[in-house]
C-alpha cells in the first residue's frame, strides 16, 4: 500500500503569514501522525527541509502582523508558478493550501492548482473568490435571505462618506484575520480608519456595528459543527485577541438557547452553500441587542493554530484535531 504524499503549501505574503505558518505546523504534525507523508512548501521561500520546519513554522503567532516592508520583501521573492512547476511539488498526491488573506484564499492559488491539475483541500477558485470579497458575499447572502449587517463600500479616491451610522466597523473588503479593522465611534475617527484599511485593500467595507454576542460555527462537508461564543476584553475580536493565548475567552459549545444554536447552524450551512464552498468553512455571526442573528463573513480556509476556532468547533462536536485533518484529506482525495 502506497503512502499518500501531501504538499503543505503555506506562508504567503499577506498580513496573515504568521497565522498560516503556525497552522501549518499543527496540521503537518497531525497528518504525519496519521501516516501521511508531508512536505512543507513556503510560497515565498520554496521547499522547507524537515530539519528547518520547527524554526520556520513556529507554534504561536506574533502579536502583530508583519510590517508593509517585510511583506514587500516577501512578495519580491514569491514565485508561485515556478514552485508549482517543480518536480518535487508535482509528484504529490494532494495539496493542502494553508494560506490566509486575499492572495492565499481569495481564488488565485486555487485557480493555479486547478490549472495544474492537482487535487487540493478546501474550496475551489469560484467559492474562494466569492467568500473573500465581503461586499460581494454580503450581497449574495442578502439575496439568499441570510441576514447580514447593513454596509456600504468605500473605494480609494472616493470622498469620505458624509452619512455613516455610528458606531461602525471599518475593514478592508478582501482581507482576513481582522487585519486593518477599526471600530469607529465618532466622525473624527472615520477618516483615519478608512486610511488605515486602505493599507491592505483599495476597497473598504463600512458596516454597522452590532454590540451583541459574537458567535461562530464550523462547517465540515455538509455538516454544521458546534456553535462557539467569543468573549473579548475589548469591543471587537481583533488580530491580537484571535492569536494571543488568554486574549479572548472562547466557549464551545456556546452557552445559548438550543433554538438560537440551531438557527446559527442552519444559517452557517446556508451561507456555505450560497457561496459555493466545499470541504470546510467557518461562518461568523453577531447578535444585535434584540438577539437577532446576522452573518458577518465566511472563512474558506479557517485558521488551524492552537487557538483557532474551527478545531475548537470540531472538538465540541466530538472530532479530534487529527480526525478533522483526516476527514478533510479524505474529502479532497475522493473528488
Amino acid at each position: 500500500m502506497t503512502t499518500t504524499r501531501i504538499a503543505m503549501l503555506t506562508g504567503g505574503s499577506t498580513p496573515e503569514r504568521g497565522v498560516a505558518l503556525s497552522g501549518a505546523r499543527q496540521v503537518t504534525r497531525a497528518l504525519r501522525s496519521l501516516g501521511f507523508e508531508v512536505e512543507v512548501f513556503d510560497t515565498c521561500l520554496g521547499f522547507v527541509p524537515p530539519e528547518e520546519e520547527a524554526e520556520h513554522c513556529p507554534e504561536g503567532v506574533d502579536r502583530h502582523p508583519p510590517t508593509a516592508e517585510e511583506l514587500e520583501r516577501l512578495r519580491q521573492s514569491e514565485d508561485l508558478l515556478g514552485l508549482l512547476s517543480t518536480d518535487a511539488f508535482r509528484r504529490v498526491d494532494l495539496v493542502w493550501p494553508l494560506l490566509h488573506g486575499r492572495e492565499g484564499e481569495g481564488g488565485r492559488v486555487q485557480s493555479l492548482l486547478e490549472a495544474n491539475g492537482q487535487k487540493f483541500v478546501g474550496s475551489d477558485a469560484r467559492g474562494s473568490t466569492l467568500a473573500m470579497d465581503k461586499a460581494v458575499s454580503k450581497t449574495l447572502l442578502r439575496a439568499e435571505g441570510v441576514p447580514t449587517a447593513p454596509w456600504s463600500l468605500w473605494r480609494a479616491g472616493d470622498p469620505i462618506p458624509s452619512s455613516v451610522r455610528l458606531p461602525s466597523i471599518v475593514k478592508p473588503s478582501r482581507v482576513g484575520s481582522t487585519v486593518g479593522l477599526s471600530l469607529v465611534h465618532t466622525e473624527q475617527e472615520l477618516a483615519p480608519a478608512l486610511q488605515g484599511a486602505l493599507a491592505f485593500d483599495d476597497e473598504v467595507l463600512v458596516e454597522d456595528f452590532l454590540p451583541g454576542k459574537e458567535l461562530t460555527v464550523g462547517v465540515l462537508g455538509d455538516r454544521a459543527l458546534a456553535v462557539g461564543e467569543i468573549r473579548t476584553r475589548g469591543e471587537v475580536f481583533d488580530f491580537e485577541s484571535k492569536y494571543q493565548p488568554g486574549a479572548a475567552t472562547e466557549i464551545f459549545p456556546a452557552e445559548i438557547p438550543n433554538e438560537l444554536a440551531e438557527r446559527c447552524r442552519d444559517l452557517a450551512l446556508r451561507t456555505h452553500h450560497c457561496l459555493k464552498l466545499r470541504d470546510m468553512s467557518r461562518i461568523d455571526f453577531r447578535l444585535d441587542e434584540s438577539g437577532d442573528v446576522f452573518c458577518l463573513e465566511a472563512n474558506t480556509l479557517p485558521g488551524m493554530t492552537r487557538t483557532s476556532l474551527l478545531p475548537q468547533s470540531a472538538a465540541a462536536s466530538g472530532l479530534s484535531f487529527a480526525d478533522l485533518c483526516r476527514l478533510l484529506v479524505e474529502m479532497a482525495l475522493d473528488r
